[in-house]
């Protein structure tokens, strides 16, 4: 079995992100950049599987800028076998992110498509259900267990009522959820041989796939600051301040 898997370049999880001065967007300069967590978990569970020989090749995927590459090494240094990029400097949303691997699919026939659930930079949550959709696959969701038995996939999800188990026919659809694993560090070695891993190079048209937007971002603005607390001198001025806010009866 092939696996492929998308990931996607964004501001690392551990910078504060800052609101362009005109409110266009959020300012990427001299920002570090780094793969969507959600999507490194789906590169280590594609890994994972590998290693218990359910699958034979990793393929990684990325759509975006030049500097994509870097994320894309990332994943070859994990262990991922060969990566793609389509070569970008448009913002692609998440239907045209879904339509140009729906057309990578079609290439590669890949038996299972691991993503993160989401992106941390827009926090859409679509692009997994638009690309089942468009693939008229099936799909598990904010997946916390992921289990390959012959043709079958075993998906336990994350629900708002526990845990749901699914059973997919392949090929199929995994969206990773935080708890599915632990993603593991590169080593330096691994680093080394990631740079002569193959990585292709493609763009939108070659798949003729059409990337405008459709959608027009009005304007970014930085939530509000948080008020500062009251002080109160015992429990009945706290009810009483609470019954004036409507909080108590």
């Amino acid at each position: 079995m092939k696996i492929l898997v998308p990931v996607k370049r964004v501001i690392d999880y551990n910078v504060k992100p800052r609101v362009k001065a005109d409110g266009t967007g959020v300012d990427l300069a001299n920002v570090k950049m780094s793969m969507n967590p959600f999507d490194e978990i789906a590169v280590e569970e594609a890994i994972r599987l590998k290693e218990k020989g359910v699958a034979t090749e990793v393929v990684a995927v990325s759509i975006g800028v030049a500097k994509a590459q870097e994320t894309l090494r990332t994943a070859l240094a994990m262990g991922a076998d060969r990566a793609i990029l389509i070569q970008t400097d448009d913002e692609v949303e998440p239907l045209g992110v879904a339509k140009l691997l729906a057309k990578v699919q079609e290439e590669e026939q890949a038996g299972l498509i691991v993503l993160g659930k989401q992106a941390i930079d827009d926090d859409s949550n679509q692009t997994g259900q638009m690309l089942a959709a468009l693939l008229n696959l099936p799909q598990g969701t904010f997946a916390s267990k992921v289990e390959v038995e012959g043709d079958k996939v075993s998906v336990t999800r994350e629900v708002d009522g526990g845990l749901e188990t699914v059973k997919l026919s392949t090929p199929a659809i995994v969206t990773t959820d935080l708890r599915l694993n632990e993603p593991r560090y590169a080593s330096l070695p691994n680093i080394m041989k990631a740079k002569s891993k193959p990585l292709a190079t493609k763009t939108p048209a070659d798949f003729g796939v059409d990337i405008a937007p459709r959608l027009e971002t009005v304007s970014v603005a930085e939530p509000a600051k948080r008020s500062a607390g009251v002080k109160v001198a015992d429990v009945d001025e706290l009810v009483a301040k609470l019954k004036s806010m409507g909080v108590a009866a």
